[in-house]
């Protein structure tokens, strides 16, 4: 006999864009994010018997995002998120679970002159600032934090050696590399137990993003990294000793290889180990290290 095991539905890439305008000084602000909405609970008939009835229309959801957005503040990006997940847990009886995630798109305000400009902002990279909220019924407000798409690269200081050698193995031992990888860094929050306490704690959001940051890059550069298993391990330690109320931070970083390119076949032009300065950028196939730490 079929059964349902699992469903939700919702209303994904839904985007939006919020202004707020200072009327003393002049200066606005700009947030633009991409919000996806999923919901579950008590919806089985509606796959297995054709009952609409107990459907939240996925357009509602793109209007109540669009209505919390003019209502709420959207900043930070975990506020918010909790602020719309437990929204539809609470107005809707027979859903129990509302998952939001949001992705905050970069607006860097511009300098002109010399000066901040009050209302000219540039996008200067792909870097996103991700949040997911899920709220459970009687189980409170679970937020991970992340930072996805900082693009990195270090020119030396990165090696790889030691690894297990066997009929398989084609790769050489390098005791100095290029190392390059796209940071998706993400750390999960004490539960909280309503959107008060969330906003209670909006201070701590900005905060351990940017120290996460500041950590990842700073360790990225300095680390004389034995492998990237071991630098995103020392990532992770810092971080849980910035942010004492965070219960586990994960990273997942694709490594993008850069190969020397042979040039001997040209009147014995040198490009290989220490004369190599030209080389060839590798699209994939990729190494992918992936981790998580918990207290």
């Amino acid at each position: 006999m079929p059964n349902l095991s699992k469903a939700q539905y919702g209303k994904d890439n839904v985007r939006v864009y919020k202004v707020h305008r200072d009327e003393k000084t002049g200066e606005q602000n700009v947030v633009e994010m991409t919000v996806g909405v999923l919901l579950s609970g008590e919806i089985d008939t509606s796959y297995t018997q054709a009952d609409n009835s107990v459907v939240v229309a996925t357009d509602s959801m793109k209007n109540t995002v669009y209505v919390m957005a003019k209502l709420h503040p959207v900043t930070p990006p975990e506020l918010f998120g909790a602020i719309l997940a437990n929204h539809f847990v609470e107005t809707y009886k027979h859903i129990h679970s509302a998952q939001v995630k949001i992705i905050t798109h970069r607006w860097t305000r511009m300098t002109v002159d010399g000066k901040p400009h009050p209302h000219s902002f540039m996008r200067d990279g792909a870097e996103t600032r991700n949040v997911e909220a899920v709220a459970n019924e009687g189980k409170g407000i679970e937020i991970r934090s992340a930072i996805a798409g900082l693009l990195v690269l270090k020119s030396t200081g990165s090696a790889f050696h030691g690894f297990i050698r066997d009929a398989f193995t084609s790769l050489p031992e390098v005791t100095d590399r290029i190392l390059s990888t796209e940071v998706d860094c993400g750390w999960a929050w004490n539960t909280f137990s309503s959107p008060k306490e969330v906003d209670s704690a909006a201070s701590k959001f900005n905060e351990a993003w940017n120290s996460a940051r500041e950590i990842t890059m700073s360790t990225f550069a300095k680390d004389a990294s034995a492998s990237v298993q071991n630098t995103m391990y020392k990532m992770c330690e810092q971080i849980l000793d910035a942010v004492p109320t965070v219960k586990a931070v994960d990273y997942s970083l694709p490594n993008k290889h850069y190969f020397e390119i042979d040039m001997s076949w040209h009147k014995g032009l040198k490009n290989t180990g220490k004369d190599c300065e030209v080389y060839a950028p590798q699209s994939n196939p990729n190494g992918l290290i992936e981790c998580t730490v918990s207290r």
